[in-house]
Order: structure tokens, then sequence, then C-alpha cells
């Protein structure tokens, strides 16, 4: 292997004007790969990010209420004009113990109960439909990072405290330490402090949500002891769906993932992947092209060469192992430059860019980028070495 190695490394510096330009060919594919795979991996995670900061990855409610109507004996005639029935807010049967199986599930990390249903907010003259949600504190924290998204007062929900959306303080005049009257209807009303005032980042759920304790979101939607939604974190993010089959077999309850919530979005994602994927592949036969094209020309101008090498004893195995040495060397060194000019451009994107997200730099990009190209340099060399190692050292030398 060393004397293919030394006569390989010696076709290359002879031609440095080829290897030059299909080492700067490979480096810009290779950066390219890194830079776009890298930039739109850091994208995904940020939406999926943003996304999920203000939901769970599982969501668990009662089933709907459905109509039941008596079927009609053998062999009549029945007109039936059916209406979906109206869904009330449906308290989770037995919703203690379904939280203590779901702390022991695994693939889940937290478990919240959650009270939510529509209020009115009242300040003075000023009224707006809200949102109460009701919870306890240190299960919701392991679900939505909301002491995160605090921006005035303090995240405090209890003895009659509560934090509201930015917008909704904005439409009623509200601030840290002000009051506001929540009507739940029914003449089920609560005067609650505004401790503090958060901004989740989507506007309908920052002019809607009003966080209170759980007891006191009980009382005011006429749910004594009784909670309307599980929220459900799980270890693996892409394994949401699985879990929510799982619990929905497990309770019988409606368990619905972020996955299925945000259909559109799992679509787009994928979209992306096999953009990314895509313009991989294609970078990559590209590089495979000038490869192979660099060595077939080697081969024409190296044919004297060559049949010299061959009259002197050089296998066809070891002329074979010579070209295919030559496009692992161009593979290897090519993509470490463009392994090396692609986490800069990472580097520049994330200090000058526009700062909307930063991008991650995932831990088997340069490796598996290396790998692609380089397999793909000793593929495209194999057609060029394999028409080198079947020259007839004779003709070879006579024609050169």
């Amino acid at each position: 292997m060393w004397i293919e190695t030394t006569i390989a490394m010696r076709f290359l510096r002879q031609g440095r004007a080829q290897t030059l330009l299909i080492l700067t060919g490979i480096a810009v594919g290779v950066s390219v790969i890194v830079f776009v795979v890298a930039l739109i991996s850091g994208l995904q995670a940020n939406v999926i990010e943003r996304t999920l900061g203000t939901q769970s990855h599982v969501r668990i409610e009662a089933p709907e209420e459905v109509n039941l109507i008596a079927p009609a004996p053998p062999g009549t005639l029945q007109l039936l004009l059916e209406d979906r029935r109206a869904q009330a807010l449906r308290p989770i049967v037995n919703w203690q113990q379904i939280r203590d199986v779901l702390d022991r599930l695994p693939g889940v990390t937290a478990v919240s109960p959650v009270v939510s249903g529509p209020a009115f907010g009242r300040r003075g003259d000023a009224v707006q439909s809200v949102a109460i949600v009701g919870m306890d504190l240190p299960r919701y924290l392991r679900v939505i990072p909301l002491d995160e998204k605090m921006v005035d007062g303090r995240l405090d929900i209890g003895s009659g405290n509560a934090v509201v959306g930015r917008q909704l303080a904005r439409e009623l005049g509200l601030r840290t330490g002000g009051k506001l009257r929540l009507d739940g209807g029914d003449g089920r009303t609560a005067i609650v402090n505004v401790a503090g005032i958060f901004e989740l980042g989507v506007r309908d759920l920052d002019s809607r949500y009003v966080y209170v304790d759980l007891k006191q979101a009980q009382s005011l939607l006429d749910l004594p002891g009784g909670v309307t939604v599980i929220d459900v974190t799980v270890a693996d993010l892409f394994g949401a769906d699985r879990i929510a089959a799982r619990i929905h077999g497990l309770t019988g309850l409606k368990a619905e993932s972020w996955m299925e919530t945000n259909a559109q979005l799992m679509n787009a994602l994928s979209s992306q992947s096999m953009s990314t994927n895509m313009i991989s592949f294609f970078v990559a036969m590209s590089v495979a092209l000038g490869i192979a094209s660099v060595l077939a020309v080697s081969v024409t101008q190296r044919t004297r060469e060559i049949g010299i090498l061959r009259a002197m004893g050089t296998r066809r195995r070891q002329m074979l192992m010579v070209f295919l040495v030559q496009g692992a060397v161009l593979g290897i060194a090519g993509s470490l430059i463009g392994a090396l000019a692609g986490w800069g451009l990472i580097g520049i994107f994330n200090t000058f860019g526009p700062k909307l997200f930063y991008i991650p730099m995932p831990p088997g990009l340069v490796p598996a980028s290396m790998l692609l190209v380089t397999i793909a340099g000793v593929i495209s060399a194999s057609v060029p070495a394999s028409r080198a190692a079947r020259l007839d050292p004779v003709e070879a030398i006579r024609h050169a």
C-alpha cells in the first residue's frame, strides 16, 4: 500500500493546477452542505422551541360527548337529522389517579393538571373576554417555563394573586399591583391582585390568558375538585404521537400530541428536511463528477507513465489502488477544508448575522459530511482507476 500511496501523491503533485482546482470545488461543496444543513437545523429547532414554549407535548382531555339515540326497530324507515352535541366544560374523571399513572409512565418527564375555561375580565367600565387557567405552579413550570416569560412583577398565583398577559394588561389598563375582577358567570366572581405580567409571544394568548391558582379556577368555573386538561411533557419530542396513543389506550381519554395539533408545521419541517437532503445529494454528486473528470484527464495525460509502471511489474490491482487513493485523498483534504470553511460561515452568521436565531453546530455534521464526500470521491475514482488498470503496457508506451 505504501508504493500505491507514493505514486498517487506524486501524480497529485505533478498536476498541481488540477489538484488545487478540484480541492477548491470539493471545499466549496462541503462548506455549502455544512452551512445549509446547520442553518436548516437551527431554524427548525428555533421554530419548535417557539411553538412548544406555549404548549405541552401531549394534551389530555375528557372524550367528547356524543348524542345517544336508540336504534330503530328492524325494518323501520327512519329519517334523522342529527346535530352535533354542544361541548360544555367537561372535567376529567379520577384525574388524580391518572396523574399518578402518568408520572410513572416511561418516556414521560412532566405531568401538570390544569383547569381552564372562559370568563370575563372587568376593570371599571372595560370588559374583555379572557381564558382562566388554573394550575399547580411547580408542576406547570416543568411543562411551560412561565417564569422565563415574565416581563413585570413576579410569578405569584396564590392567595388571591394572578398573572396576566401583556396585551390584556394593555387593553384593560392594568399594571402590577392593580385589581382585576373575574366573572365566571352565574354569580361566580373574584377580585384578584395582578402580581405580574407575562409575554408568551403569541398575541392571542397574551390578550386572553389569566393564570390563577388551581382551586380558585375550579371555583370560578364551577368545577369543584376537577380539572379539564392534563398537560404532559415527553423525553422524545418526535415520539410524542406514540406516547399520546399509549395514553389513549391506557385511559380512554382524548390524547393529542403537539405533532397532531401542528400538522401544517410538521409538513413544513418535513419539506425543509427533504430539501436539505436533496441539496446535500446533488452537491455530493457534483463533487463526485468533478473528481471523476479530473482523474479521467489524469489517466489520459499519464498513459505513458502508467505503461512504464505496468512494464516494470506494477500489477493491475496496484494501479487500481493508485487512483482510488487519489480519490480518497482529494475527498478527505477537500472535505476537511470545506468543513472548516462551513464552520467559519456559521460563526460569521452567529456573530454578524441578523441574530433572529442561533445556529448550533450538530455534533455529527462535520464527520458525516466528510465521510459522504470521501466515499463519493472513492466511488467516482473507480471508473478512471479501472481504465488505468486495464491499459496494456506495450500499447500505452507505443501510442502515448
